[in-house]
């Protein structure tokens, strides 16, 4: 494919805080397609780019070419017998001795007895940063760390067929299946799934969006502004003329790169993009006080109205401490204006500080390890990643004590509420986006089997609650509760669905439940779990080979091929995890 020219266009005269540069113009770039999908490269001229030379991916994964997929060490240039230009931090990230990578610590949850807490509270995740970043590690011939996978974020990276809801007065429909746990056969295993509200295109209402893109040095890489200006090349691309877009940029001092601007004129847009340039250190706090400020600004009343942050996390000037950050994305979500972010790179990636800052800004947070994603959330889940449908949404599981001994959630370990949270309007939970896909899933031990107890002794005074009368006479397993907000309301509406007790063989489950399991297994293993039973690596390619189904869109499949590649990765044997002990159950 030959290279694409731009037509000329000009950066509007009044835009501040950016380089001489940006008045580059006819700015070309181009683009090589390998195997049977997707983009495989990317080459952006002049700017911060590599001379209009085109990369070659260094491979595929599952039939998916991935362009710019995380490999350290010098990538090779179509024609040009020679490796991209580095940065210092390229030379740093390269030497095994520099990661400054964080993330935040999980302890994973605990099985619970249902007779002192029968009630499990959270607040739902559509993040799905996890799996990308996990992917990039594999994919580098690393073991992910344990605390980069959240095994929720995982779960979600996938969409599983569950039914809309019947009407569009409701935002999302709520479907449940109970089957044997596949790593602990006398456990159950209940998957609870969410599916929002898809909008048709004559429904998106106009939106006002704000990129607020990091510049610093610490983006110089191959894998970070190059790609950041490429990925929201498509999302502008999708947008219509209703909407607008503004561009903020920041180093050591914020700018306003381009001011709103209606995407009549995705020319100016589009120029301002590609010709971003890296360097200084990074000042976000002032960044994102000026993008939310421009925002609210340019504000659509009922439309969409949202903050797009694309950094690595790197903030080291002005605004840094995380509780700073959060009282700043806070004070404007409640505003109405949501938060989107983007993390790009690895070497100094802080994926601790920007799920926190998405969990806090309404938002929603994905990793762009490469085109594909990018493409993946920005242009095919666009719907989800800018129109909320229902924000603060929380869920309660009541179980049954006739028919659950104890449970325990899988993942959300960081979205855990106190059970008196649930029906507190002032509390904060996490928002759903058109055509989202929540699930959940619980391990759950039927009574009169063995639960890990804890070290002390038996009461003196009083004995554990007995079920109660409507309980023992209840053919139901749980009851799932859920609460929700419209996207500018303050008052939430409630949701009660029964689930029976009718337990389905693993075998004879659907198969999205099956390979539920399947992507759950596998974050156990990588996370090393002392929950994870009998499962194995092979264990799991089994069960999502099984599961796989049509998969329409090759996500499935590319799963398969990681589990794959993760198998040698582990081979080394390491210490086997410690059994649940007496300490286990609370």
């Amino acid at each position: 494919m030959p290279p694409v020219k731009i037509p000329e266009g000009t950066v509007p005269k009044d835009a501040r805080g950016v380089k001489d540069e940006l008045e580059t113009k006819n700015k070309v770039y181009s683009i090589t397609v390998e195997g049977s999908m997707g983009l495989s490269g990317i080459g952006i001229g002049g700017g911060g780019g590599y001379g209009g030379i085109t990369m070659v991916s260094r491979g595929a994964v599952g039939g998916r070419a991935y362009g710019m997929a995380a490999s350290p060490g010098p990538r090779r240039m179509i024609g040009s017998g020679m490796a991209p230009p580095r940065s210092d931090f390229d030379a740093k990230r390269d030497n095994e001795n520099f990661n400054t990578e964080s993330y935040a610590g999980i302890t994973e949850n605990a099985f619970l007895r249902v007779g002192s807490s029968p009630l499990s509270t959270f607040s739902i995740d559509v993040d799905t940063a996890s799996y990308a970043n996990m992917r990039r590690m594999i994919l580098g011939g690393s073991k992910p760390l344990a605390d980069a996978i959240r095994i929720e974020e995982l779960v979600n990276y996938f969409t599983y067929g569950y039914k809309g809801p019947d009407t569009a007065a409701q935002p999302f429909a709520v479907h449940t299946e109970v089957t044997s746990a596949p790593w602990a056969p006398n456990h159950l295993l209940a998957r609870i799934g969410i599916q929002g509200r898809t909008l048709e295109i004559a429904e998106r209402k106009a939106s006002n969006l704000v990129f607020l893109l990091d510049v610093s040095g610490s983006m110089s890489s191959w894998n970070k502004l190059p790609m950041l200006s490429r990925a929201l090349r498509m999302l502008v691309e999708k947008l219509d003329t209703t909407d607008r877009v503004a561009i903020v940029v920041y180093a050591g001092a914020e700018g306003v790169a381009l001011p709103s601007t209606s995407c009549k004129n995705k020319i100016a847009i589009l120029n301002v993009l590609d010709q971003l340039q890296s360097g200084g250190s990074t000042n976000a706090g002032a960044g994102i006080q000026l993008a939310y400020k421009i925002a609210l600004e340019n504000f659509i009343p009922g439309g969409v109205n949202r903050v797009i942050l694309a950094t690595d996390g790197d903030f080291n000037v002005g605004l840094t401490s995380e509780g700073e950050l959060l009282k700043v994305v806070e004070g404007f979500a409640k505003k109405n204006v949501f938060l989107t972010i983007l993390g790009f790179g690895m070497g100094n990636y802080k994926d601790s500080m920007l799920e926190t800052l998405s969990n806090k800004g309404n938002g929603n947070y994905a990793y762009i390890d490469s085109l594909l994603e990018a493409e993946k959330v920005l242009v095919k889940q666009m719907g989800g990643t800018l129109v909320t449908i229902a924000k603060d949404v929380k869920l309660q599981v009541e179980f049954n004590p006739k028919h659950v001994g104890a449970y325990r959630l899988i993942g959300y370990e960081n979205r855990i509420m106190a059970a008196q949270d649930f029906n507190d309007d002032t509390k904060d939970a996490g928002e759903i986006g058109a055509g989202h896909t929540v699930t959940a899933l619980y391990e759950i031990i039927p009574p009169g089997q063995a639960v890990p107890e804890k070290t002390v002794d038996p009461l003196k005074y009083q004995t554990p609650p007995a079920a109660t009368v409507e309980a023992e006479a209840s053919a139901e397993l749980f009851t799932v509760k859920v609460r929700y907000k419209t996207p500018e309301g303050t008052k939430s509406a409630l949701l009660s669905y029964p689930v029976s007790n009718t337990i389905v063989a693993f075998d004879d489950a659907s198969g999205n439940t099956r390979f539920a399991a399947a992507v759950a297994g596998f974050g156990m293993l990588l996370r090393g779990s002392k929950y994870k039973g009998d499962l194995t690596f092979e264990k799991v390619l089994t069960l999502a080979s099984a599961a796989k189904g049509a998969d329409a869109e090759g996500y499935r499949a590319e799963f398969i091929t990681l589990v794959k590649k993760a198998i040698p990765l582990f081979a080394a044997k390491a210490a086997p995890a410690p059994a649940p002990d007496d300490a286990d159950a609370e």
